[in-house]
């Protein structure tokens, strides 16, 4: 394995891995919750009386922040190398994958792990393991 070297961005990961472990802590400290994606957007789609503002304050940061930081450096290029239904299929699954789960890997992986929570270490390791096994098979066995 080699690192492309011209995109390698240590630092910069770093300082996301730091502001998201502190955004998780923060989250916890103020208001008591995790921060686990897929639990405020499943509560936010109950509609729970007094619970809706927080939710969308918090899923409106994760559309704002790309957009301001686009405003003070480019934003990096994606590409995407799948088809729109291999998409749809892998969102399905990791949807069900995060229900059946109790979590996702925000919940689990950054705010579980964190806690020492015995359930987040088992879920965690579950959907990394499985995380490699699908890229094997799709990258090794399928081609």
């Amino acid at each position: 394995m080699m690192i492309d070297s011209a995109h390698f961005t240590p630092w910069a990961s770093l300082a996301g891995g730091v502001l998201i472990g502190l955004a998780a802590t923060l989250f916890v400290l103020f208001n008591g919750r995790i921060a686990g994606i897929s639990g405020i957007l499943g509560g936010l789609l109950q509609w729970p009386a007094g619970d809706i503002a927080w939710r969308v304050a918090f899923l409106f940061g994760l559309v704002a922040a790309p957009v301001a930081y686009g405003v003070f450096a480019p934003l990096p290029a994606v590409q995407v190398d799948a088809s729109t239904a291999t998409l749809v299929v892998a969102g399905l699954l990791v949807g069900i994958g995060t229900r059946y789960g109790a979590g996702c890997t925000s919940g689990h992986g950054v705010c579980g792990l964190s806690r020492r929570s015995p359930r987040s270490l088992v879920a965690t390791a579950a959907f990394m393991a499985a995380g490699f096994v699908t890229v094997f098979i799709v990258r090794h066995l399928i081609g």
